[in-house]
């Protein structure tokens, strides 16, 4: 008889002494995610002038944040709390309109603001000092293990896979990692391991050649991986970590203020520290040029990253907005959102934001357009005189990125050819070679940027 068999019979013959068969309450349900939305994110500026970096939009309709909740609901975990500091009021507004839950189970996506305490008055001081000031709130609920996430990262992983190797493996705290090459491991915490993922060795972003060449991967682990033994990789951190509840206590138990550069390594040789590899596309959207290209990126034919997987979607916001209207467009290679009206226009390798408005005579290249809050005609129109939400007739725009409610007037052209990679003007800023043009910003008819 199977075990469900055995349990069906004991529940029918012996229905009191059933009452105390212990369920098995899978590891993702006894698992608390924590995101990390609190920074200043000063190298998206001016993407982040009057928004957090996990609310700044990405993919035409979804925001940064909606990737590690998403993969969290994917994956099984229903209790996520988001740490907010910077700017975060369109943060708080999005995750309120985008997640709810029934009364019917524990699931739950809550915010907890920066805030002053009897226990501390200060600002978050970094990751690890964010956790601790709400830890007492954590360990409030029954969870065994905590995951830790980035708010501003773009992949796509099922967490359960991490748990299983944590578990299996005994370990107190397990580390994502993905291999990288020697150029890319100058910039992150890099990890050395042994032949069963233990981790033995932490160093951030090292620089030294001597070092660089003893934390290569070996070549047996390589080939674990099927990759070529004499390949110079690296394992770097993903900013993801699974702590067991008592070891999260514990190392927090001081005033060290960041997961990274202080908590892991202190860490290392005291407890057993795995690596979990991650296989398939990671980014860190950290900078304008890499928000820039993961998400030109997803114009391409087979793009690295996919806002749409089977069983397991991206989620976001839902506007209940019209079909997009095209007429007499030529569109070669773009992402065009919900509730568009583009007309005799030329759009090439662009994204286009929900509510965009593009009209006749536009010509967009290499171009990430985040659309609009609202429409216009919702408002009772365009007052007087003003450039309307949108892109202009007869505009050329080149690699460049037009924030929300942005009003582009006729004849504009922006291009960021034959400029300083890293200038700016009125309206507009160029950062890492691309312009981009901030939200609510009005560029007047003929300007030329």
């Amino acid at each position: 008889m199977t075990n469900e068999g055995t349990l069906r019979k004991m529940q029918r013959d012996h229905p009191l002494q059933s009452m105390s068969v212990k369920h098995v309450i899978a590891p993702a349900a006894r698992t608390l995610a924590i995101i990390m939305g609190g920074g200043a994110g000063s190298r998206l500026f001016p993407l982040t002038k009057d928004r957090a970096k996990p609310a700044v939009p990405i993919g035409g309709k979804y925001r940064l944040v909606d990737v590690p909740i998403s993969n969290c609901l994917n994956s099984g975990i229903r209790g996520i709390y988001v740490l907010t500091q910077f700017n975060s009021t369109s943060l708080h507004r999005h995750i309120n309109a985008s997640y709810k839950f029934d009364n019917f189970s524990p699931s739950f996506v809550e915010i907890l603001a920066a805030q002053q305490t009897p226990e501390g008055s200060t600002w978050y001081q970094g990751t690890a000092d964010a956790v601790r000031q709400n830890l007492r709130t954590f360990l409030e609920g029954n969870y065994e293990y905590f995951i830790i996430l980035s708010g501003d990262q773009l992949y796509r992983m099922d967490y359960r896979d991490v748990l299983q190797q944590h578990i299996t493996g005994n370990a107190d705290l397990t580390i994502a990692c993905i291999p990288v090459n020697r150029e890319a491991a100058m910039g992150f915490g890099i990890m050395e391991t042994d032949a069963n993922q233990r981790i033995t060795r932490f160093v951030e972003k090292p620089k030294d050649p001597d070092i660089l060449a003893e934390l290569r991967m070996k070549p047996e682990l390589l080939r674990e991986l099927g990759e070529w033994d004499q390949q110079e990789l690296y394992l770097a951190s993903m900013g993801i970590y699974i702590f067991n509840r008592q070891v999260l206590v514990d190392c927090l138990d001081n005033d060290l203020d960041d997961f990274g550069k202080n908590i892991i390594p202190s860490t290392i040789g005291k407890s057993n520290v795995q690596a979990f590899i991650h296989r398939g596309y990671w980014e860190d959207i950290g900078t304008i040029r890499s928000f820039f290209d993961a998400n030109l990126n997803l114009c391409d034919p087979t793009p690295q990253y996919n806002f749409y997987a089977p069983g397991a979607p991206i989620y976001t916001q839902s506007r209940f907005l019209p079909a997009s209207v095209i007429e007499g467009t030529v569109i070669n290679r773009a992402m065009i959102s919900d509730g568009c009206q583009i007309s005799s226009a030329r759009l090439e390798r662009c994204i286009v934001g929900i509510r965009s408005i593009i009209n006749p005579g536009a010509r967009l290249k290499n171009t990430v357009v985040m659309g609009a809050d609202y429409y216009e005609t919702d408002k009772g129109g365009t007052p007087w005189g003003e450039i309307p939400i949108g892109i202009g007739r007869d505009c050329i725009i080149e690699d460049a990125i037009i924030d929300k409610n942005a009003r582009i007037g006729d004849g504009v052209v922006i291009t960021p050819h034959d400029k300083d990679a890293n200038s700016e003007g009125e309206g507009y800023y160029i950062r890492d070679g691309i312009v981009v043009i901030p939200k609510n910003a009005v560029i007047p008819a003929g300007t030329r940027i």
